[in-house]
């Protein structure tokens, strides 16, 4: 089970974090300080896994930006770098090579696409048949927004 994913810049700027778990933001906000010094604190060469607390951090540094994940102690690691690798496809998948741009600018785009992979820390669907399903979920949600603020401006308009 997945408790928490961030991304981070390699000079430490979160630009994505998820939780799968309930903590309060002054401790999160600890938590994201802390494992963003370790990680950042660690050379290349080393491995990509970190004991913490009572879980294991997984992450991978794909261009400018860290993908880490903290899970349970007994949970595979090397699945884990295969789920942020798939994540990382599927980002590709949609932005054409993603960069941290892309992340900064359509952040909604990235937590929608994680949402549909990841529910509650567990991955939804293994299979590369999410790519096929990624245009279509990403415009229906294109659509569901666009109507959500035409109905807003709608509601303004007639002083409903």
């Amino acid at each position: 089970e997945i408790h928490f994913i961030l991304l981070f810049s390699r000079q430490g700027k979160l630009r994505l974090q998820k939780w799968y778990t309930t903590l309060p933001d002054k401790e999160k906000k600890k938590i994201v300080r802390e494992i963003v010094q370790i990680v950042l604190a660690r050379h290349q060469k080393t491995s990509s896994f970190v004991d913490w607390k009572d879980l294991k951090l997984v992450y991978k540094r794909y261009a400018s930006l860290y993908f880490c994940c903290a899970i349970e102690d007994q949970d595979n690691e090397l699945l884990t770098l295969e789920v942020v690798h798939r994540y990382v496809e599927l980002l590709d998948r949609y932005f054409g090579n993603v960069c941290e741009l892309d992340i900064i600018f359509n952040f909604e785009k990235a937590y929608f696409i994680l949402d549909e992979f990841i529910i509650g820390g567990e991955v939804q669907d293994t299979s590369k048949r999410i790519w096929e399903l990624l245009p279509f979920l990403l415009l229906s949600s294109l659509c569901i927004d666009g109507k959500a603020s035409t109905s807003a401006n709608n509601s303004r308009a007639t002083g409903i």
